[in-house]
Order: C-alpha cells, then sequence, then structure tokens
C-alpha cells in the first residue's frame, strides 16, 4: 500500500467486445452491454478491479468517443465495488494528460501509464512526461513494457519517478523478477506483477498485486492462485499456476489479445469476440496450440472440481 492507496489483489486489464456493424471501424462497433457484463462478470468472481483502454482493451484501435465511453462504462458497471484503472497512453505528454483528465471527470480511481508511446524518450522527457500526468490529481500506475515501447523504466528511473506523490505504482512487464526487489529498496512504490507467466515467482518475490490478462478467462481461478501465495500457502498456489501457466504464457506473445479473447470464448462464462485492425484472427496453427494448452487447464480444473464435489 502506498499513501493509503491500496492495489493488492487481481486487477483485470478487460478485453473490449465488438459487434458487427457496417458502419463503425472495420465493420465492428463496440458492444457495451457485452463489456459492462464482462466487468460485472469478473468483479462478481472477486477480482479486485478493471483496467479499460490498456493494450488487451485495443485503446490504439479505437475512436476517440469510444475510448472515453469504455470508461464510463467500466465506472458504471464495477459500481464501487472495486477499482477502475484507466489506460491514458498517448505519444505525448499532452495527449495522455487529457485522457487522465477524462478518466478522473468520468470517475476512475487510477491511471495506468505507458511512457510516451511510438517516441523512444529519454530519462528527462520520461519524467516529464509522467509529472504533467500527475497535475491531474489522480494516483498514477507506471507501465514497464520495454518489449513494445522500447523504453525501460529501471528501478533506477522508477526511483526518481517515485519522488512525485500520484506515481504510487508500476506495472512491471520487463519479464525481469529480480528487479521486484530492487525497486522495493530503492523507493516505496507498490511493484505490481505484469505478466501472467510470472505471476507466481514475482508473488513469492514481493510484488504487492497483479495486473493481469488471463483472468480474463480465469478470474477465479487467478484470485485463488493470488490469495494462496498471500496467506503463505505456496505449494497450494504453484500446484494450481503449475496447471495454467502453459495457457497464461501467451499472455507474453504478440498474439496476446487475439488468443484470450478466444480463451474467454473457449472456457465460457463471458464474451471474447473479434479484434479490430491491426489485429487479425489467430493463425491456425496458434489456435491450435493454445487450444491444447487450454484444454490441459481445463482437464486439471475438471478434475479438481471433481474431487471436491
Amino acid at each position: 500500500m502506498t499513501d493509503g492507496f491500496d492495489l493488492g489483489g487481481v486487477v483485470v486489464a478487460t478485453t473490449l467486445a465488438y459487434a458487427a456493424d457496417a458502419d463503425a471501424p472495420a465493420g465492428l462497433a463496440v458492444d457495451y452491454d457485452r463489456f459492462a457484463a464482462h466487468c460485472d462478470w469478473l468483479i462478481d468472481n472477486g477480482c479486485r478491479g478493471v483496467g479499460p483502454n490498456g493494450s488487451l482493451g485495443e485503446y490504439s484501435s479505437l475512436t476517440d468517443e469510444e475510448r472515453r465511453k469504455v470508461v464510463k462504462v467500466a465506472v458504471d458497471a464495477v459500481g464501487g465495488r472495486g477499482l477502475v484503472i484507466a489506460g491514458v497512453h498517448g505519444v505525448g505528454w499532452h495527449q495522455a494528460q487529457q485522457w487522465a483528465r477524462y478518466a478522473k471527470e468520468d470517475g476512475a480511481d487510477a491511471v495506468l501509464l505507458l511512457p510516451p508511446i511510438v517516441y523512444r524518450a529519454n530519462e528527462s522527457e520520461l519524467i516529464e512526461h509522467y509529472r504533467r500526468v500527475a497535475e491531474v490529481g489522480l494516483p498514477i500506475m507506471a507501465y514497464n513494457n520495454p518489449i513494445d515501447t522500447k523504453v525501460d523504466l529501471t528501478p533506477d528511473i522508477l526511483a526518481k519517478l517515485a519522488e512525485i506523490p500520484e506515481v504510487v505504482a508500476v506495472k512491471e512487464f520487463s519479464g525481469d523478477v529480480r528487479r521486484i526487489l530492487e525497486i522495493k529498496e530503492l523507493c516505496d512504490l507498490d511493484v505490481i506483477a505484469g505478466a501472467d507467466d510470472l505471476l507466481f515467482e514475482a508473488l513469492v518475490a514481493g510484488a504487492d498485486g497483479w495486473f493481469a490478462g488471463f483472468p480474463n478467462a480465469f478470474p477465479s481461478e487467478a484470485v485463488e492462485i493470488y490469495d494462496l501465495v498471500k496467506a503463505g500457502s505456496i505449494s497450494e498456489a504453484r500446484e494450481l499456476y503449475s496447471h495454467l501457466v502453459a495457457a497464461f504464457r501467451w499472455d507474453s506473445r504478440t498474439e496476446f489479445v487475439q488468443a484470450i479473447k478466444l480463451s474467454i470464448d473457449i472456457v465460457g462464462g463471458s464474451y471474447g469476440g473479434p479484434t479490430r485492425p491491426p489485429r487479425g484472427p489467430l493463425s491456425a496453427e496458434h489456435e491450435r496450440r493454445l487450444r491444447a494448452d487450454l484444454a490441459r487447464a481445463r482437464e486439471y480444473l475438471g478434475s479438481r472440481e471433481a474431487v471436491t464435489a
């Protein structure tokens, strides 16, 4: 917990539902009703909150009007039962700051903020980016994703960002679990696990929360893993995680959006559906591999349910 803002638990980087509409971009209109139902379902399954307009929410494929309405729908759907942490990513701080203003006006509890997208910013530009968005006054979870942004928020840089009062956490997606303790040695940011296939290791190393992708398909199981580790039941958590991690690895692959949406549809309980360009459907080989990973996970979960029935 940092400055009274508790980020513990599983916050889901939400997928976004679309419906066929010839007049909408790429023939797909945002299905706000299905999106609201999905947010409600995640909260009902024990998730701490939702994170609309992240990469998994295909924010870069949305119109400005759609992008703002997505946050409003998430806030209404959650209805105060959990957190709404809105993605406010932009090419420059002036754009990200405006999205943060909208998020604040529309009731979000905090924002998730990448470094400037597209442009490879230097250290002084990074600090200015976060300082300017902080002027809006919402808590900020910095997002370190050097794989996609080519900008690495190293522990030393994060220590400088932590001097900005509104920057309270970092979603860590570098893939280097060693950084968790290093960040905590240098500053008081909450470290949030960002890669689903490093979740168990990150939590054992001391991560405070999980900003997650695959809980879109496995919400209750994800919450169980998190709760078991936090309760010190490491063996039980590892057992469950070991049967899900093959599916979770898709969260770190190029096709993660398509894979997680298809996983929702296969597992059931909610709706995944298609993606907007530039993303197309999974290749036949990728779909075959994903279905095999999911089948193994579901077989284990089914056997576990049979034992407890």
